[in-house]
Parts: C-alpha cells; structure tokens; sequence
C-alpha cells in the first residue's frame, strides 16, 4: 500500500514534532514572542518621562514620514544590499579554491578565515578606524601616491561603512558558499564543455545553478546582519554613514521616543522577512496542471 498505513504516518508525524519542538520553541520564544511585542509597542502612545504612555495610536507610523526615516530606510537597504552583493562574488573564487585545494591548503585557509572571529569585534572595527586614519600611514602613502587628494578621508562616510561592513561579514558568505561547492560535481562541467559549451558558459548555466542554495544561504547570512548593524557605521560611519540601527539607538537613549523605535524595528524586521519569504515562495514545489498521459482515458 503505498504511503504506509495511517497508523504509521501519524507515528512519523509525531516523531516529527518532538524532533522539531526544541527549535521551533526556540523561535517561538526568542524571535515569534518578541517581535509580535515590538509591533504592538510601535502603537502605543508616546511619554517623555517612561517611554510608553497608556492607549494606542498611529502616532508613530505617522511620525515615519518625518525627517527624513524612510530615506535613512533607503540608505540602509542599499549599504546592505551593496555589502551582500560584494560578499558573494568575493567569496565564489575563495569557495572554489577550497573545493580544488589540498585538505592541507584547505585547513590552513579556513584557519585564516577562522582567526578573526577569536578577536572581540569592537577591537576589530576600531583596528580599521586606526589603519583608515587621516594621520594613519595609508592615508599617508595615498596622499604621498595622489592616490586621493589633499584633505579627502577615508573614515566618516559611507565608503568606510561598506568597507568595514564587507570585512566583517566576508566569513559569513565564505562557509556557506565552500559548504556547496565541496559538494558540486565538477565532472559535470567537463561534461558541458565536451558538448561544447565554452567556459563561461558552462560557468553561468553549470556551476552556478549548481551552487544556487549555497548563494541564497550566504546572502541572507550576511544581509540579515547587515541590515541591523549599528556598532560599524556608529564608529566609521560620521554623520553621512548612519543606518537605522543608529536611529533607533537614538530614539530609544536620548529622544526617548520607544513607540518609533519600535515602528522602526518593525521596519527592519520586515525588510529581513520579505526576501526570506520571497525566497520560500520561489522555491515551494508547484503543483503541475498538465494531467499525467498515464491517467488519461483510453479513447482508441
């Protein structure tokens, strides 16, 4: 009988259930819980001594179309975005170096890849702010080559933010996009070149397609953070880098204005759920509409 008895799949589905609860209580209680809290809370009142003040409006929605939120929105998406598009195509020669190099080569790589995650974060981010410094020596030799003009920095703008925002993300594109060339088959390349596909070709329309859910997983592993950072662009970023994570920083400390913070933080939220459901939606399995011929009627 095929799919097994009744009995049997709700066995299975129980099984499922108990080897799925500890995670999906983990979402539940640290992701579900918590966000459906920030989106009840962007609609309470506003009050300058204890943050809330009793009953609901949409005075903080409302309150988004000021000074210029959704333009800081724009800013973040695209720093993010920009830093997710560089992370992945570094990070394809270094996945299929790996994939080809001796297992020797490969743990010394990844030990290199490895080595800054030992190092506390905030050293890491204030390392660049001293190397980019404008008395630092490379701002000296740029000078000294006219590689940059006289009185031009590298700190303070949003370049610094991309550049320190690739840095500390580069790892996180790295192993995911190794973990799925490791399991390509190269063979199939050799395989689309003997039936003359060029290099690029094969390349494009092989190797790719072939390493598509190593992509997807790298790129939400490094736009979900980026999105959200805030200690980058707090110490590189000056007055032209600020994200939104800055401005809801701002108006949880000094404004005291929690309601927007919340709105805010549910903006974040959904600008990192919709490629997650896009992406879902993109991969779900659709049901065929042509009728099988198996099953088709014998009308001879």
């Amino acid at each position: 009988m095929k799919g097994g008895s009744p009995r049997k799949q709700t066995s299975g589905r129980k099984w499922e259930w108990l080897l799925s609860g500890p995670s999906l209580s983990w979402l539940i209680v640290f992701f579900a819980i918590p966000t459906a809290l920030i989106v009840l809370l962007s609609f309470k009142a506003r009050s300058l001594e204890n943050g809330f003040a009793p009953g609901y409006d949409f005075e903080a929605w409302r309150r988004l179309w000021d000074g210029g939120i959704l333009g800081m929105l724009g800013h973040t998406l695209w720093l993010s975005l920009a830093t997710t598009f560089i992370c992945v195509i570094w990070s394809l020669p270094v996945a299929w170096f790996l994939a080809k190099a001796a297992p020797r080569w490969r743990s010394v790589v990844l030990w290199l890849i490895m080595v800054p995650f030992w190092t506390n974060f905030l050293i890491r981010v204030f390392a660049w702010k001293s190397v980019a410094h404008p008395s630092g020596p490379l701002m000296a030799f740029l000078y000294w080559t006219k590689l940059m003009p006289e009185g031009s920095l590298l700190l303070y703008n949003s370049g610094a933010v991309l550049l320190v925002l690739v840095y500390a993300h580069l790892p996180f594109a790295i192993l995911p996009l190794f973990a799925a060339v490791d399991r390509f088959d190269f063979g199939l390349l050799d395989a689309a070149r003997d039936l003359g596909a060029g290099p690029a070709s094969a390349f494009f329309r092989i190797f790719l397609p072939g390493i598509r859910q190593g992509m997807l997983s790298a790129a939400a592993s490094v736009f979900i953070p980026a999105l959200g950072a805030y200690l980058i662009p707090d110490l590189v970023g000056g007055s032209d880098g600020q994200m939104l994570g800055n401005l809801i920083a701002r108006r949880v400390g000094a404004d005291r204005d929690w309601p927007q913070a919340a709105a805010m933080a549910t903006l974040l939220v959904m600008a990192s759920l919709l490629p997650l459901v896009a992406v879902w939606q993109w991969k779900r399995p659709r049901k065929s509409t042509t009728p099988d011929p198996a099953l088709a009627p014998d009308h001879a």
